[in-house]
Protein backbone atom coordinates (compact mmCIF):
# COMPACT_ATOMS: atom_id res chain seq x y z
CA UNK A 1 0.00 0.00 0.00
CA UNK A 2 2.44 2.25 0.81
CA UNK A 3 4.93 1.66 -2.38
CA UNK A 4 1.71 2.27 -4.02
CA UNK A 5 1.87 5.96 -2.67
CA UNK A 6 5.05 6.51 -3.01
CA UNK A 7 4.78 5.63 -7.15
CA UNK A 8 1.66 7.74 -7.45
CA UNK A 9 3.15 11.14 -5.55
CA UNK A 10 6.50 11.24 -7.15
CA UNK A 11 4.70 10.74 -10.87
CA UNK A 12 2.48 13.32 -10.65
CA UNK A 13 5.14 15.44 -10.08
CA UNK A 14 7.38 14.19 -12.96
CA UNK A 15 4.97 14.28 -15.66
CA UNK A 16 4.17 18.63 -14.41
CA UNK A 17 7.64 18.78 -15.41
CA UNK A 18 8.85 16.21 -17.94
CA UNK A 19 7.65 18.07 -20.97
CA UNK A 20 10.05 21.06 -19.96
CA UNK A 21 12.91 18.56 -19.62
CA UNK A 22 12.53 17.20 -22.79
CA UNK A 23 12.88 20.34 -24.73
CA UNK A 24 15.63 20.37 -26.65
CA UNK A 25 15.96 24.23 -26.33
CA UNK A 26 16.28 23.86 -22.51
CA UNK A 27 18.59 22.82 -19.66
CA UNK A 28 17.55 20.98 -16.73
CA UNK A 29 18.82 20.54 -12.95
CA UNK A 30 18.13 18.52 -10.02
CA UNK A 31 19.73 18.78 -6.78
CA UNK A 32 19.15 15.92 -3.90
CA UNK A 33 20.59 15.23 -0.99
CA UNK A 34 20.57 11.36 -1.14
CA UNK A 35 20.86 10.83 2.54
CA UNK A 36 24.22 8.46 3.10
CA UNK A 37 23.12 4.95 4.43
CA UNK A 38 26.07 5.68 7.03
CA UNK A 39 24.00 8.44 8.16
CA UNK A 40 20.32 7.05 8.30
CA UNK A 41 19.37 5.22 11.59
CA UNK A 42 17.03 2.15 11.33
CA UNK A 43 15.98 2.26 14.92
CA UNK A 44 15.54 4.70 17.20
CA UNK A 45 17.00 3.44 20.69
CA UNK A 46 19.88 2.04 19.16
CA UNK A 47 21.24 5.05 16.89
CA UNK A 48 24.77 2.97 15.80
CA UNK A 49 22.40 0.36 13.92
CA UNK A 50 22.41 2.47 10.61
CA UNK A 51 21.14 1.15 6.72
CA UNK A 52 24.80 0.71 5.96
CA UNK A 53 24.90 -2.67 8.32
CA UNK A 54 22.05 -3.70 5.98
CA UNK A 55 22.94 -4.21 2.20
CA UNK A 56 19.32 -5.11 1.15
CA UNK A 57 18.36 -1.95 2.62
CA UNK A 58 20.69 0.47 0.81
CA UNK A 59 20.56 -1.30 -2.29
CA UNK A 60 17.28 -1.16 -2.59
CA UNK A 61 16.73 2.52 -1.68
CA UNK A 62 19.98 3.68 -4.09
CA UNK A 63 18.66 1.81 -6.79
CA UNK A 64 15.00 3.53 -6.37
CA UNK A 65 17.15 6.73 -6.69
CA UNK A 66 18.82 6.05 -9.78
CA UNK A 67 15.72 4.88 -11.53
CA UNK A 68 13.45 8.55 -10.70
CA UNK A 69 17.00 10.18 -11.79
CA UNK A 70 17.34 8.54 -15.04
CA UNK A 71 13.52 8.57 -15.39
CA UNK A 72 13.61 12.36 -15.08
CA UNK A 73 16.92 12.82 -16.90
CA UNK A 74 18.07 16.40 -15.77
CA UNK A 75 20.94 17.74 -18.18
CA UNK A 76 22.93 18.12 -14.65
CA UNK A 77 22.31 16.33 -10.86
CA UNK A 78 23.75 17.34 -8.17
CA UNK A 79 23.59 14.79 -5.53
CA UNK A 80 24.99 15.57 -1.69
CA UNK A 81 26.00 12.53 1.23
CA UNK A 82 26.58 10.38 -1.98
CA UNK A 83 28.62 7.41 -0.20
CA UNK A 84 31.72 7.33 -1.86
CA UNK A 85 33.74 5.11 0.32
CA UNK A 86 31.52 2.20 -0.70
CA UNK A 87 33.04 1.10 -3.85
CA UNK A 88 30.13 -0.92 -4.70
CA UNK A 89 27.86 1.78 -4.56
CA UNK A 90 30.44 4.09 -5.94
CA UNK A 91 30.66 1.44 -9.05
CA UNK A 92 26.75 1.56 -9.62
CA UNK A 93 26.63 4.59 -10.09
CA UNK A 94 29.05 5.36 -12.53
CA UNK A 95 28.17 2.28 -14.23
CA UNK A 96 23.95 3.16 -14.67
CA UNK A 97 24.89 7.21 -14.79
CA UNK A 98 27.71 6.72 -17.59
CA UNK A 99 25.81 3.97 -19.22
CA UNK A 100 22.78 7.26 -19.64
CA UNK A 101 25.45 9.35 -20.95
CA UNK A 102 26.37 11.50 -18.33
CA UNK A 103 30.12 12.47 -17.13
CA UNK A 104 30.55 12.07 -13.44
CA UNK A 105 32.85 13.46 -10.76
CA UNK A 106 32.91 12.71 -7.38
CA UNK A 107 34.77 14.42 -4.42
CA UNK A 108 34.76 13.05 -0.40
CA UNK A 109 34.57 15.10 2.07
CA UNK A 110 37.90 15.69 4.14
CA UNK A 111 38.97 13.67 7.29
CA UNK A 112 37.06 10.45 5.80
CA UNK A 113 34.06 11.63 6.68
CA UNK A 114 32.19 8.66 4.15
CA UNK A 115 30.07 10.78 2.12
CA UNK A 116 30.42 13.35 -0.18
CA UNK A 117 29.34 15.14 -3.62
CA UNK A 118 28.86 13.54 -6.86
CA UNK A 119 27.79 15.87 -10.10
CA UNK A 120 27.25 14.36 -13.44
CA UNK A 121 26.83 16.58 -16.51
CA UNK A 122 25.03 15.03 -19.56
CA UNK A 123 27.79 14.26 -22.59
CA UNK A 124 24.80 15.39 -24.90
CA UNK A 125 24.28 18.99 -23.62
CA UNK A 126 28.01 20.03 -22.11
CA UNK A 127 31.44 19.69 -23.01
CA UNK A 128 34.10 19.71 -20.03
CA UNK A 129 35.97 22.75 -19.25
CA UNK A 130 37.51 22.17 -16.50
CA UNK A 131 36.46 20.57 -12.87
CA UNK A 132 37.83 21.86 -9.38
CA UNK A 133 37.86 20.68 -6.02
CA UNK A 134 37.34 23.14 -3.59
CA UNK A 135 38.31 21.72 0.17
CA UNK A 136 37.33 24.31 2.68
CA UNK A 137 39.15 22.32 5.84
CA UNK A 138 37.23 23.37 8.08
CA UNK A 139 35.76 21.92 11.44
CA UNK A 140 32.80 20.34 9.28
CA UNK A 141 35.15 18.81 6.67
CA UNK A 142 33.07 20.48 3.46
CA UNK A 143 33.91 20.57 0.20
CA UNK A 144 32.39 21.67 -3.41
CA UNK A 145 32.91 21.13 -6.74
CA UNK A 146 33.07 23.27 -9.76
CA UNK A 147 32.40 22.71 -13.08
CA UNK A 148 33.01 24.97 -16.27
CA UNK A 149 31.24 23.73 -19.08
CA UNK A 150 30.27 24.88 -22.56
CA UNK A 151 26.73 24.04 -24.15
CA UNK A 152 27.31 22.01 -26.86
CA UNK A 153 24.26 22.59 -28.72
CA UNK A 154 23.38 26.42 -28.90
CA UNK A 155 19.81 26.88 -28.60
CA UNK A 156 17.81 29.41 -30.95
CA UNK A 157 17.75 32.37 -29.26
CA UNK A 158 22.01 32.15 -29.03
CA UNK A 159 23.05 31.09 -32.14
CA UNK A 160 25.27 33.88 -32.59
CA UNK A 161 28.61 32.60 -32.48
CA UNK A 162 29.99 35.60 -30.73
CA UNK A 163 27.94 34.74 -27.73
CA UNK A 164 29.78 32.47 -24.82
CA UNK A 165 28.01 29.41 -24.67
CA UNK A 166 29.91 28.84 -20.98
CA UNK A 167 28.32 28.68 -17.66
CA UNK A 168 29.76 27.59 -13.92
CA UNK A 169 28.49 25.06 -11.91
CA UNK A 170 28.67 24.62 -8.45
CA UNK A 171 27.76 21.51 -6.06
CA UNK A 172 28.11 21.60 -2.51
CA UNK A 173 26.80 20.73 0.96
CA UNK A 174 26.94 23.13 3.91
CA UNK A 175 27.50 22.73 7.63
CA UNK A 176 24.40 21.77 9.94
CA UNK A 177 23.49 24.70 12.08
CA UNK A 178 23.64 22.80 15.34
CA UNK A 179 23.49 25.99 17.13
CA UNK A 180 23.64 29.83 17.05
CA UNK A 181 27.73 29.80 17.04
CA UNK A 182 27.92 27.85 13.67
CA UNK A 183 26.12 30.98 11.59
CA UNK A 184 29.80 32.64 11.12
CA UNK A 185 31.23 29.40 9.81
CA UNK A 186 28.56 28.49 7.23
CA UNK A 187 28.42 31.85 6.23
CA UNK A 188 32.09 31.44 5.87
CA UNK A 189 32.01 28.79 3.28
CA UNK A 190 29.78 30.43 1.50
CA UNK A 191 32.78 33.62 0.90
CA UNK A 192 34.95 31.15 0.14
CA UNK A 193 32.95 29.48 -3.00
CA UNK A 194 32.27 32.90 -3.90
CA UNK A 195 35.58 34.26 -3.94
CA UNK A 196 36.49 30.55 -5.81
CA UNK A 197 34.41 31.18 -8.69
CA UNK A 198 34.91 35.06 -8.46
CA UNK A 199 39.30 34.59 -8.97
CA UNK A 200 38.21 31.53 -11.14
CA UNK A 201 37.07 33.42 -13.52
CA UNK A 202 39.42 35.96 -13.19
CA UNK A 203 42.61 33.74 -13.05
CA UNK A 204 40.78 32.48 -16.65
CA UNK A 205 40.53 35.95 -18.13
CA UNK A 206 36.60 35.05 -18.72
CA UNK A 207 33.99 37.66 -19.27
CA UNK A 208 30.80 36.97 -16.27
CA UNK A 209 29.38 33.64 -17.18
CA UNK A 210 26.12 32.55 -15.80
CA UNK A 211 26.52 30.61 -12.60
CA UNK A 212 24.25 28.04 -10.50
CA UNK A 213 24.95 26.92 -7.28
CA UNK A 214 23.28 23.90 -5.93
CA UNK A 215 22.60 22.03 -3.42
CA UNK A 216 21.94 21.22 0.30
CA UNK A 217 22.50 24.56 2.02
CA UNK A 218 21.14 23.83 5.31
CA UNK A 219 19.45 26.99 5.69
CA UNK A 220 16.44 28.71 4.95
CA UNK A 221 15.16 31.68 3.81
CA UNK A 222 15.10 33.70 6.95
CA UNK A 223 18.98 33.25 7.26
CA UNK A 224 22.19 34.86 6.98
CA UNK A 225 23.44 32.78 4.25
CA UNK A 226 20.16 33.44 2.43
CA UNK A 227 20.67 37.05 2.51
CA UNK A 228 23.98 36.84 1.89
CA UNK A 229 23.87 34.98 -1.87
CA UNK A 230 20.60 37.69 -2.64
CA UNK A 231 23.12 40.76 -1.92
CA UNK A 232 25.59 39.52 -4.47
CA UNK A 233 22.65 39.21 -7.51
CA UNK A 234 21.88 35.34 -6.88
CA UNK A 235 18.05 34.37 -7.03
CA UNK A 236 16.21 31.09 -5.78
CA UNK A 237 14.89 29.11 -8.92
CA UNK A 238 12.47 27.44 -7.31
CA UNK A 239 10.74 30.70 -5.52
CA UNK A 240 11.38 32.56 -9.02
CA UNK A 241 9.45 29.47 -11.05
CA UNK A 242 6.68 30.21 -8.48
CA UNK A 243 6.47 33.89 -7.84
CA UNK A 244 7.70 33.44 -4.59
CA UNK A 245 9.28 36.61 -2.74
CA UNK A 246 11.86 36.72 0.39
CA UNK A 247 9.17 36.29 3.07
CA UNK A 248 7.25 33.12 1.61
CA UNK A 249 9.70 30.68 3.82
CA UNK A 250 6.46 28.69 4.92
CA UNK A 251 5.14 27.92 1.27
CA UNK A 252 7.57 25.01 0.63
CA UNK A 253 10.10 22.54 2.54
CA UNK A 254 12.33 20.19 1.37
CA UNK A 255 13.60 18.67 4.11
CA UNK A 256 12.82 16.61 7.70
CA UNK A 257 15.69 17.04 9.71
CA UNK A 258 17.20 14.45 12.88
CA UNK A 259 15.12 16.56 15.03
CA UNK A 260 11.89 16.36 13.59
CA UNK A 261 11.62 19.53 11.89
CA UNK A 262 10.33 20.43 8.27
CA UNK A 263 11.87 23.10 6.27
CA UNK A 264 13.63 24.45 3.31
CA UNK A 265 16.84 23.99 2.71
CA UNK A 266 17.60 22.83 -1.10
CA UNK A 267 18.31 25.08 -3.20
CA UNK A 268 19.58 25.86 -7.13
CA UNK A 269 20.46 29.21 -6.98
CA UNK A 270 21.29 31.40 -10.52
CA UNK A 271 23.34 34.02 -11.16
CA UNK A 272 22.95 35.84 -14.38
CA UNK A 273 26.10 37.34 -16.09
CA UNK A 274 23.94 41.08 -16.36
CA UNK A 275 23.77 40.65 -12.27
CA UNK A 276 27.62 40.59 -11.21
CA UNK A 277 29.03 42.68 -8.80
CA UNK A 278 25.72 44.85 -7.65
CA UNK A 279 27.30 45.13 -4.25
CA UNK A 280 31.20 44.16 -3.66
CA UNK A 281 31.86 40.80 -2.03
CA UNK A 282 33.70 41.57 0.90
CA UNK A 283 31.64 44.24 1.48
CA UNK A 284 28.37 41.58 1.44
CA UNK A 285 30.72 39.52 3.57
CA UNK A 286 31.14 42.31 6.32
CA UNK A 287 27.12 43.28 6.37
CA UNK A 288 26.56 39.80 6.70
CA UNK A 289 28.58 39.06 9.47
CA UNK A 290 27.46 42.73 11.52
CA UNK A 291 24.12 41.95 10.45
CA UNK A 292 24.58 39.45 13.34
CA UNK A 293 25.25 42.03 15.71
CA UNK A 294 21.75 42.68 16.82
CA UNK A 295 20.41 39.92 16.62
CA UNK A 296 23.01 38.14 18.86
CA UNK A 297 22.89 41.24 21.31
CA UNK A 298 19.36 40.71 21.65
CA UNK A 299 19.47 37.49 22.78
CA UNK A 300 22.02 38.28 25.15
CA UNK A 301 20.38 41.61 26.66
CA UNK A 302 17.33 41.03 25.67
CA UNK A 303 15.05 42.48 22.43
CA UNK A 304 13.99 45.66 24.52
CA UNK A 305 17.23 47.82 24.29
CA UNK A 306 17.23 50.40 21.57
CA UNK A 307 19.88 51.29 19.37
CA UNK A 308 21.10 54.40 21.34
CA UNK A 309 21.05 51.75 24.49
CA UNK A 310 23.31 49.50 22.73
CA UNK A 311 25.46 52.59 21.58
CA UNK A 312 25.84 54.21 25.02
CA UNK A 313 26.86 50.72 26.59
CA UNK A 314 29.47 50.44 24.23
CA UNK A 315 30.89 53.65 23.71
CA UNK A 316 33.95 55.21 24.86
CA UNK A 317 32.97 56.37 28.58
CA UNK A 318 36.36 55.65 30.71
CA UNK A 319 36.56 60.01 31.45
CA UNK A 320 33.13 60.57 31.12
CA UNK A 321 33.44 62.32 28.04
CA UNK A 322 33.39 59.80 24.97
CA UNK A 323 31.07 59.21 22.39
CA UNK A 324 32.88 57.02 20.27
CA UNK A 325 33.48 53.54 20.10
CA UNK A 326 37.02 52.64 19.82
CA UNK A 327 38.51 49.71 17.99
CA UNK A 328 38.95 47.61 21.97
CA UNK A 329 35.53 48.18 22.29
CA UNK A 330 34.37 47.14 19.37
CA UNK A 331 36.43 43.78 19.57
CA UNK A 332 35.14 43.51 23.30
CA UNK A 333 31.32 43.84 21.95
CA UNK A 334 32.36 40.66 19.52
CA UNK A 335 34.13 38.71 22.26
CA UNK A 336 30.72 39.58 24.19
CA UNK A 337 29.27 37.76 21.26
CA UNK A 338 31.23 34.71 20.53
CA UNK A 339 32.48 36.39 17.18
CA UNK A 340 35.79 36.34 18.96
CA UNK A 341 37.41 33.68 21.13
CA UNK A 342 35.15 30.91 19.49
CA UNK A 343 36.55 27.81 17.98
CA UNK A 344 34.99 29.18 14.56
CA UNK A 345 35.30 32.92 15.61
CA UNK A 346 37.05 35.64 13.15
CA UNK A 347 40.24 35.90 12.75
CA UNK A 348 43.05 39.09 13.03
CA UNK A 349 42.76 39.51 9.72
CA UNK A 350 38.65 39.38 9.49
CA UNK A 351 38.03 41.45 12.49
CA UNK A 352 40.10 44.31 10.92
CA UNK A 353 38.57 44.04 7.79
CA UNK A 354 35.47 44.29 10.09
CA UNK A 355 36.84 47.43 11.48
CA UNK A 356 37.32 48.78 7.77
CA UNK A 357 34.17 48.05 6.80
CA UNK A 358 32.10 49.62 9.87
CA UNK A 359 34.84 52.91 10.30
CA UNK A 360 33.58 54.78 7.21
CA UNK A 361 35.58 57.75 7.92
CA UNK A 362 38.60 55.76 8.66
CA UNK A 363 39.50 58.30 11.54
CA UNK A 364 39.86 55.13 13.92
CA UNK A 365 36.84 55.42 16.11
CA UNK A 366 32.82 54.83 15.50
CA UNK A 367 30.59 57.86 16.24
CA UNK A 368 26.63 57.25 16.36
CA UNK A 369 25.76 57.64 12.68
CA UNK A 370 28.56 55.01 11.59
CA UNK A 371 27.22 52.42 14.46
CA UNK A 372 23.94 53.06 13.34
CA UNK A 373 24.67 52.42 9.68
CA UNK A 374 27.06 49.79 9.21
CA UNK A 375 26.43 47.70 12.55
CA UNK A 376 22.79 48.12 14.37
CA UNK A 377 20.78 48.89 10.78
CA UNK A 378 23.26 46.31 8.87
CA UNK A 379 21.88 43.78 6.15
CA UNK A 380 22.92 41.91 3.37
CA UNK A 381 20.67 42.81 1.12
CA UNK A 382 20.03 43.04 -2.69
CA UNK A 383 20.41 46.36 -4.20
CA UNK A 384 18.00 47.98 -6.43
CA UNK A 385 17.83 47.21 -9.99
CA UNK A 386 19.45 49.03 -12.24
CA UNK A 387 19.70 48.32 -16.20
CA UNK A 388 23.05 50.16 -16.64
CA UNK A 389 25.80 47.33 -17.87
CA UNK A 390 29.19 47.90 -18.67
CA UNK A 391 30.82 47.22 -22.54
CA UNK A 392 28.63 45.54 -25.16
CA UNK A 393 29.95 41.73 -24.86
CA UNK A 394 27.31 39.46 -25.17
CA UNK A 395 26.80 35.96 -22.98
CA UNK A 396 24.86 33.40 -22.47
CA UNK A 397 22.01 34.00 -19.37
CA UNK A 398 18.89 31.54 -17.90
CA UNK A 399 15.79 32.35 -17.68
CA UNK A 400 13.94 30.09 -14.95
CA UNK A 401 11.34 27.84 -17.12
CA UNK A 402 9.87 25.34 -14.53
CA UNK A 403 10.89 24.10 -11.31
CA UNK A 404 9.28 21.48 -9.21
CA UNK A 405 9.68 19.31 -5.64
CA UNK A 406 9.30 16.22 -5.02
CA UNK A 407 7.52 14.59 -3.98
CA UNK A 408 5.06 17.17 -4.21
CA UNK A 409 3.73 17.53 -0.85
CA UNK A 410 6.55 19.59 0.13
CA UNK A 411 4.86 21.92 -2.20
CA UNK A 412 2.33 22.75 -0.03
CA UNK A 413 4.44 22.79 3.18
CA UNK A 414 4.10 19.11 4.51
CA UNK A 415 6.12 16.21 4.80
CA UNK A 416 4.79 12.50 3.27
CA UNK A 417 5.02 10.25 5.82
CA UNK A 418 5.03 6.97 3.53
CA UNK A 419 8.32 9.13 2.02
CA UNK A 420 11.23 6.58 1.91
CA UNK A 421 13.82 7.80 -0.89
CA UNK A 422 15.60 10.48 1.82
CA UNK A 423 15.08 12.50 4.28
CA UNK A 424 15.49 15.44 1.77
CA UNK A 425 13.00 16.01 -1.62
CA UNK A 426 14.70 16.30 -4.76
CA UNK A 427 14.73 19.87 -6.84
CA UNK A 428 14.52 20.33 -10.47
CA UNK A 429 14.62 23.52 -12.38
CA UNK A 430 14.60 24.30 -16.14
CA UNK A 431 16.03 27.11 -17.33
CA UNK A 432 15.90 29.06 -20.93
CA UNK A 433 19.21 29.72 -21.82
CA UNK A 434 18.63 33.42 -23.71
CA UNK A 435 21.52 36.07 -24.90
CA UNK A 436 21.98 38.87 -22.15
CA UNK A 437 24.69 42.09 -21.75
CA UNK A 438 27.51 41.04 -19.31
CA UNK A 439 27.88 43.43 -16.74
CA UNK A 440 31.29 44.03 -16.38
CA UNK A 441 34.78 42.57 -17.60
CA UNK A 442 36.37 40.38 -14.63
CA UNK A 443 39.93 42.19 -14.25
Amino acid sequence: MGRKSRSRVSRIGSYAIASSIKDPTSVSCTTFNILAPIYKRLDNEDPSYRESDVKDYWLNRNQRILDWLLCERSSIICLQEFWVENEELVRIYDKRLGDAGYNCFKLARTNNRGDGLLTAVHKDYFRIISHRELLFNDFGDRVAQLLHVELISPVSQCRNTNVSQEIIIVNTHLLFPHDSSLCLERLRQVYKILQYVESYQKENKLNPLPVLLCGDWNGSKKGHVYKFLRSQGFVSSYDTAHQYDDKDSHKWVSHRNHRGNICGVDFIWLLNPNRYNRKLLRASWSEAVTGMFKERYYQLRGASLSEDDVFALLKADENGNGDYITYSGFCEALKQLNLIGDYNALSDEEIKELWMHVDIDGNGVLDYKEFKQRIWNASAQEDEASDEVNGTEQTIGFSVKNAVLFPTEVEKGMWPEDYSLSDHARLTVVFSPVSMPCSRVLS
